[in-house]
C-alpha cells in the first residue's frame, strides 16, 4: 500500500474479529509509531498496551463514563492502547534560548500536541500492517491512569482500539470542498 492509499482508506473501526492480535505485531506497529515527531525530539509518548480482557472488560465498564458506544467497542477490541504523554518537556525552551529571550511556552497544548501525533501515527502504522482501530474520546483519563498505574509524571492523552477489522471496509465519508478549508493569505 502506497502512502497515498494508506491516508485516503484508513477509517476509524469499531467492530472486530475475535482473533488476538500478536504482541510481536503491536511491538512492530510501536517501533513505527516512534518516528512521529515531537517537540525537540523529546518523544514523551508511551504505549500502554492492554490484552488481557479482564483488564478491558473493567475499563469498558468503569472509566468511560458510561458511554455505551464506548463499552462496546473495547469489549469488541482485541486489545486497547492507553496512549500517554510524559509531563513537563514539550513546550519548553529550556536551553534553547538565552533565558533573558525565553518567552513563556505553552506546555499543555504542546505536550497534547505531541501525543495526538503519536496517535495519529500509531493508527496509520497498524493500519499498513493491516490492523484496524478506533480512537475513542469521553474516558476518565484519571480512572485510566489509576487503573493501569500510570507513573505521576505522565497523563493519559487517548485510548486506542485495536483489532482485525470485522465485515466490509467502508469508504470514506464526503469530504467538504478544498475550497472551504482552504486560504491562501498574501
Amino acid at each position: 500500500m502506497d502512502a497515498i492509499q494508506l491516508l485516503k482508506n484508513r477509517r476509524s473501526v469499531r467492530k472486530y474479529k475475535s482473533q488476538d492480535i500478536p504482541r510481536e505485531l503491536i511491538t512492530e506497529i510501536v517501533k513505527l509509531s516512534q518516528f512521529a515527531p515531537s517537540w525537540s525530539n523529546y518523544q514523551i509518548a508511551r504505549y500502554n498496551i492492554i490484552d488481557n480482557k479482564t483488564i478491558i472488560e473493567d475499563i469498558a465498564n468503569n472509566c468511560v463514563q458510561g458511554f455505551v458506544y464506548n463499552t462496546k467497542t473495547l469489549t469488541r477490541a482485541s486489545g486497547v492502547v492507553v496512549l500517554s504523554y510524559v509531563t513537563g518537556k514539550s513546550g519548553s525552551l529550556e536551553g534553547k534560548v538565552k533565558p533573558e529571550d525565553a518567552v513563556p511556552g505553552d506546555s499543555a497544548a504542546w505536550e497534547c500536541f505531541d501525543a495526538g501525533i503519536a496517535c495519529l501515527q500509531f493508527c496509520l502504522s497498524a493500519y499498513a500492517k493491516g490492523v484496524a482501530t478506533c480512537v475513542l474520546g469521553v474516558i476518565n483519563n484519571e480512572a485510566i491512569a489509576k487503573r493501569i498505574g500510570l507513573p505521576e509524571n505522565e497523563k493519559v492523552a487517548a485510548l486506542i482500539v485495536y483489532g482485525y477489522e470485522d465485515g466490509e471496509h467502508h469508504e470514506a465519508p464526503t469530504r467538504k470542498e478544498v475550497e472551504e478549508i482552504l486560504r491562501f493569505i498574501d
